[in-house]
């Protein structure tokens, strides 16, 4: 049964805070899937994770036509961008069965990968608040992510 945390960010600053927050809490293996429409904040997110996982590269952009951006820190982020994407038989050209390995992805646009995502995981939900707002929906399916979701909980402003 997957459990469910809400947070209501109120500008770019506050969900890149809680990212961070939640990357201080990310182990090897770790699977993130972001969902959310253009510009809802995804990027912005990754950015506060790459912070709370001690990545000093200052330029996290989305990796659209590079598909895959890869950080180093106290693991190593893949942050993966599905959007141009065909579907789920694209997955194996960009190797996406490689990932997370020893580090950690974080995948936007997730549903194009169809049966590719692994059962076990974190969802990000991200809608649109307002101008500046953001509803951010973190469901955990698995021990795993229940856990990662208690500690956020400790460790976060909600």
């Amino acid at each position: 049964m997957a459990k469910d945390l809400e947070i209501v960010s109120v500008s770019p600053e506050y969900t890149k805070e809680t990212a961070a927050a939640l990357g201080v809490l990310l182990q090897a293996g770790d699977y993130l899937c972001l969902h959310g429409d253009l510009g809802a904040g995804k990027t912005t997110f990754v950015q506060g994770l790459a912070d709370g996982l001690g990545v000093e590269d200052e330029y996290i952009t989305s990796p659209s036509f590079a598909l895959v951006n890869q950080y180093a820190g106290r693991l190593t982020l893949y942050h993966i961008d599905l959007y141009r994407l065909r579907g789920p038989d694209d997955m194996d050209a960009i190797g996406f069965a490689e990932y997370p390995g020893r580090g950690v992805a974080a995948v936007e646009w997730p549903e194009r990968a169809g049966d590719w995502l692994p059962a076990e995981r974190l969802d990000i939900f991200i809608e649109y608040d307002g101008e500046n707002g953001r509803k951010i929906v973190f469901r955990a399916s698995g021990d795993r992510y229940e856990a990662l979701l208690e500690g956020l909980c400790n460790n976060c402003r909600r």
